[in-house]
Formats: C-alpha cells, structure tokens, sequence
C-alpha cells in the first residue's frame, strides 16, 4: 500500500499539485516566449498572476487589510517577493536560451538549497533518510545539468 495518504487536505496533495503546475509553467513559458523577451514574458506573467490571485482573494472572502501586517511581516513578504521576481527573471532567461527539460531540472536544485537554508536558518533538522533523497536530487541535477 502506498504510504502516503493522499487528500484534498493534505501539505502532500498541494506540494504535487505545485508540482504540476510547477512543470506546465515551464512548458507554457518556453512556448510563450519564442520571439519576446523573457524579461517582458515575465512581466506579462506576473500582471496575469496579481489579476488572477486578486480575483481568488476577494473571491473567496479572504481579504484583509494589508496595512494591518506587522513590520517583520511587511519585511519578509518584500524580501520574498523580491527573490521571487530574481527567480523568474532568471528563469525565464535561461528558458529562453536553454531547453526545458535541461533548465527546470537546475532550477529544482532549490529544493536542495531550502533544506540547507531550513537547516542554518531556522534550525530544522531534516533525517537521515530526508538528507539522503536530498542528496539524490542534487546528484541528479548534477547528473543533468552536465553536458552530452
């Protein structure tokens, strides 16, 4: 029997939907930026993503006062959002020179870098068995990144 338990509740269920969404993202993206630039492709997206999670907020009555957050809140949500738009800046432009299935991969070993990061910075200690699928995947984006 599979050991993981998989509902509509579950951190497991979301993390494989991002996933999926994850990989279609790379598939749409290096479609959609055949003869534009990829910092353009990226604004064009994020416009789209602020108009579709604006409409998911209010529609689903979630919205708040913003203003209301603490400082440390505000600071963390900028300091992520910054990352966040480096990391699609520099996704979209290595799948605009790169192929998907060569450029998601690398861009995965985040993966490996949240865990180190989780580790340093916020005293999660993943185990034994967690370090050593960590290590595989890092081994496989090495494996993949290298040159045919």
């Amino acid at each position: 029997m599979f050991p993981i338990m998989i509902n509509a509740n579950s951190r497991f269920f979301y993390a494989v939907l991002s996933a999926v969404f994850a990989a279609l993202t790379a598939i749409f993206a290096k479609v959609g930026i055949r003869g534009v630039d990829s910092d353009l492709a990226t604004l064009v997206r994020t416009v789209i993503i602020v108009f579709v999670l604006a409409a998911f907020v209010w529609l689903t009555s979630k919205w708040s006062n913003p203003f209301a957050l603490s400082s440390r809140t505000w600071l963390f949500l900028t300091l992520s959002g910054l990352a966040t738009g480096a990391s699609w800046v520099c996704y979209f432009r290595a799948l605009q020179i790169g192929d998907a299935s060569r450029v998601a991969p690398v861009d995965k070993f985040s993966l490996v870098l949240v865990a180190v990061f989780a580790f340093v910075f916020l005293g999660e200690r993943p185990s034994w068995r967690e370090w050593l699928g960590i290590t595989l995947v890092a081994t496989g984006v090495i494996v993949l990144a290298m040159r045919r």
